[in-house]
């Protein structure tokens, strides 16, 4: 029994008053040091506070917004606690460099240094001088190949400050005297280009000495016209079959001059040089030995699409691999292993003939023999082809990426130099904010494979899958990981530039399509109840996560249209008049099934569940925007779909018609049952985990909820069974067998080794749902008011393990907890509050401590 509570405040002490409080993490619209903010839009600002104290609030801050050294704004010292999005209260310049500063006071009296962050403008939204440039294929069907385009230009003094705005049909590189500009891949990005298209920023003043300058730039069909989708090349989709470009650089010399070069018909324009072919499904092609044929280029007429600056971090490379195996296989292929199933491209550093072509395919998986195994790419040829010039040659094809472990090397004689060869990862840049470990190593590995899923399929937009003929947006997998993501990753802005291309997409009568950006324009349905209710869902749970009430704002139109257009479908309340076409995807299903064992989910009771969340969520963000009689008007709504639900899927004992794990996670998880039959269901989820050997049958729908449901409900016991099922279906089934990252399916590789064709991913980020329990309930970090200004630190132990670990940093800072056990009960607890907020701590020795600031330390004596 317990026998002594230990309490251990964990301090630090300073010297000087002035060292209590500081600032740290300065962010611009979200975002470190951003070029190319929009002017028009209202900018906010955050920071983090760090000190040594315990109980720490802000009571007041000061910012100071300068220009070119000239103080533009003074908030004076302003008193208030806000330190996570502090609006800029003037109005901006375009094409303007600005720096703020701030600095807080505390309760304490503490006051804390001047810190300053830097950021510029874009340009204003009739800014645009420039004209569109490059060629157009006549055919619709023809992929388009690169198109190459130069400009030489003289500069007339020295340069003070240069900014370079630009965008494409396509994605783009552009280099300064062949020195490539910027960090980043892959621009500018995947939106809904028929209505919304980025350009990026620059700044370039380093890169403009004086005399003679050559401005170069490059563009590949990239998401707009690879052609995105199943099928041959000639019937895949695209956006269109020009590549252009859209380039402004502003200069200001520093005698005052100013100096604007823009795309015209001054520019210069090839069809042909190194790049050959670069399509995202199909590969990269680079001849160093195919010239250019320059000709005057041509002005394009500019579409529809609105130019908007971007609001989210660019796609960049920030780590590299090398291969950890050379080997051939039994086929006599020459294979590297880099060791972890990743996204982005190979770099191979080669002296060979001129002419000499080399070719590299890649893989995720060997097959049973252990062979290189391409089928699961379906029709992507994911091929890189090399074609050397003589001398010494680095082929770089990232104007694609690839998800692969593997890459087989043909066109190289004799044994290959694993030096070589290097693994380029690529994904949009966004802070990594998680880190867990824990006493078991295969739920450390498991962990690991959600981090490298969530990294792969965060290129830019959230993908499915990353490697195969997909690579979509699909809206269902971006809702089940939203909330595991967010332990991983900042990802809102990311998240706020994909949600604009859903309000692009959405359809006039209010459907949401089943990917965003819609390659499909709105001809593949607008109606998978869980898949579309990601315009309801992941806005509120973004605005739990960072706090931010305008993104509820932004989206609520569309949240709304949405949630009309499914109770304009109903009969009685009741959704089944729509012939939903996904339901709760690839649950577990029995080979030959004749018995029923099979967990298959009615298709419209899961719609009617996700229906239900989707009109409580429109309510509450009524009355959080102040629509009090809308939200009267849903909550109604709710109440009426409740009833139906019970009406025609629950017994009078509580049976639910389904009688699936996922059945009962869903009513549980979107609240459809009276209190007096809540936790008789879970006694029946819990019992059904148990007949069938606590194995996980949900698919997607139900497998992002179950164990939190059971946790809930007073089965958390039930939930480590379930994580730390070894046999499949499970969560480390596939790490015993290897697994780098998530897969698509339970079992996307049999017991036996042989491998499930067609649809197959061994990337696929939806069953990494787990890693959000993971989080908030095995480590016990759950939010209990937006953005993290208040949450509990409630452990749930279990499954033997010794120890776990977990941080994640919040709008206010890093949060971390370790706890240690003897057997389910924990022995000893480590937590960390940032500054600026409060937790309620579920200590070992059972009370509940309401705590500010500190790192503090419990722990309990036990006795036999």
């Amino acid at each position: 029994m317990r026998k002594i509570s230990i309490i251990l405040a964990l301090l630090c002490t300073a010297a000087a008053a002035s060292a209590q409080v500081s600032v740290s993490h300065l962010r611009t619209a979200g975002l470190d040091k951003p070029l190319g903010v929009d002017p028009s839009a209202p900018l906010r600002v955050g920071w983090m506070l760090d000190s040594p104290r315990h109980d720490v609030v802000q009571q007041a801050y000061e910012i100071t917004l300068k220009s070119g050294g000239r103080t533009i704004w003074k908030s004076g010292k302003t008193v208030s606690d806000n330190s996570t999005l502090v609006p800029l209260e003037t109005s901006l310049q375009p094409g303007t460099a600005y720096t703020w500063t701030v600095r807080v006071w505390n309760n304490y009296g503490d006051v804390s240094k001047p810190v300053s962050a830097e950021f510029s403008t874009g340009l204003a939204k009739d800014g645009w001088k420039a004209s569109w440039i490059g060629l157009t294929w006549d055919n619709p069907k023809t992929v388009p190949g690169p198109v190459y385009f130069r400009k030489s230009l003289k500069l007339s003094g020295r340069v003070k400050r240069a900014m370079l705005y630009a965008t494409s049909h396509g994605i783009y590189e552009l280099r300064i005297n062949a020195d490539k500009v910027g960090d980043s891949y892959l621009a500018p990005g995947w939106t809904s280009y028929h209505k919304t298209i980025q350009y990026q920023a620059y700044d370039v003043t380093s890169m403009l000495r004086s005399g003679g300058v050559e401005l170069s730039a490059m563009v590949a069909p990239g998401w707009y016209a690879s052609g995105m989708g199943w099928g041959e090349p000639d019937k895949r989709l695209r956006y269109g079959t020009d590549m252009a470009l859209l380039y402004q650089l502003e200069i200001e010399y520093s005698n005052g001059k100013r100096e604007t070069i823009v795309s015209d018909g001054s520019w210069d324009m090839s069809a042909t040089g190194p790049v050959t072919a670069a399509t995202l499904y199909d590969g990269e092609t680079i001849d160093l030995t195919m010239p250019y044929e320059w000709k005057p280029a041509t002005v394009l007429p500019a579409n529809d699409a609105e130019i908007v600056a971007s609001v989210a971090e660019p796609v960049r490379v920030r780590t590299v691999l090398s291969p950890v195996k050379c080997f051939t296989t039994p086929k006599g292929e020459k294979v590297l292993d880099f060791g972890q199933n990743l996204v982005g491209w190979e770099k191979l550093r080669i002296k060979g003939r001129k002419g000499q072509v080399v070719r590299i395919s890649h893989a995720e998986v060997l097959d049973k023999e252990g062979n290189f195994y391409t089928a699961n790419m379906r029709q992507a040829k994911v091929l890189s082809t090399f074609v050397l010039s003589g001398g010494n040659d680095v082929f770089e094809p990232c104007h694609t990426f690839y998800g692969f472990r593997y890459i087989r090397v043909e066109g190289i004689e004799g044994e290959l130099d694993p030096a070589d060869f290097s693994a380029v990862v690529a994904d949009s840049s966004f802070d990594t904010v998680g880190e867990f470990t824990s006493s078991n190593k295969l739920v450390n590995q498991l962990q690991s494979n959600i981090y490298w899923g969530f990294k792969g399929n965060f290129v830019d937009i959230p993908t499915d899958c990353p490697q195969r003929d997909e690579r979509l947006g699909w809206t269902g997998d971006a809702e089940f990981f939203f909330r595991t993501a967010t332990f991983n990753g900042k990802v809102d802005n990311f998240f706020r530039k994909w949600l604009r291309s859903l309000r692009d997409d959405q359809t006039p009568r209010g459907g949401i399509p089943s990917v965003v950006p819609d390659i499909f324009f709105g001809h593949m349905g607008d109606y998978g109840c869980g898949w579309a209710d990601c315009c309801t869902i992941i806005p509120w749970q973004h605005y739990m996560a960072y706090g931010d009430i305008e993104i509820l704002r932004e989206q609520y139109a569309s949240m709304k249209a949405w949630v009309d257009f499914l109770l304009g479908k109903c009969d009685n309340y009741l959704l089944n008049t729509l012939n939903q076409p996904y339901g709760d995807w690839l649950f577990w299903s029995q080979d030959n099934d004749r018995s029923g064992e099979s967990a298959v989910t009615s298709k419209a009771l899961a719609a009617q569940c996700f229906m239900a969340g989707s009109t409580e969520i429109v309510a509450k963000s009524a009355e959080l925007l102040g629509k009090a009689d809308e939200a009267a008007h849903y909550y109604a709504e709710l109440g009426k779909v409740r009833e139906a639900f019970m009406n025609e899927y629950v017994t009078p004992n509580g049976l639910i018609s389904s009688d699936t794990q996922t059945a009962y996670v869903l009513a549980l998880y979107f609240g459809l049952l009276p209190e007096n039959l809540r936790q008789q269901a879970a006694d029946r989820l819990a019992a059904n985990a148990k007949k069938y050997g606590y194995h996980v049958t949900t698919g997607f729908l139900g497998t992002p909820h179950i164990c939190e449901v059971l946790s809930e409900y007073g089965y958390s016991d039930v939930a480590y069974k379930l994580l730390l099922q070894e046999s499949c279906p499970s969560w480390i089934y596939p790490v015993k067998l290897g697994a780098t990252t998530i897969w698509e399916r339970w079992d996307s590789i049999k017991p036996d080794g042989s491998i499930i064709g067609g649809m197959n991913s061994f990337n696929h980020y939806s069953y990494g749902s787990i890693g959000d329990w993971l989080y908030r309930y095995a480590v016990g970090i759950r939010e209990t008011s937006p953005g993290y200004r208040s949450f509990t630190v409630d452990p749930h132990a279990g499954g033997a393990f010794k120890f776990m670990e977990g941080s994640t940093v919040t709008p206010y800072g890093r949060i971390r907890v370790k706890w240690e056990a003897d057997g389910d009960v924990i022995r000893s607890l480590e937590v960390s509050i940032p500054a600026g907020t409060r937790a309620d701590v579920h200590c070992p020795d059972g009370r509940i401590r309401n705590l500010g600031s500190g790192t503090y330390g419990f722990g309990v004596e036990l006795e036999d």
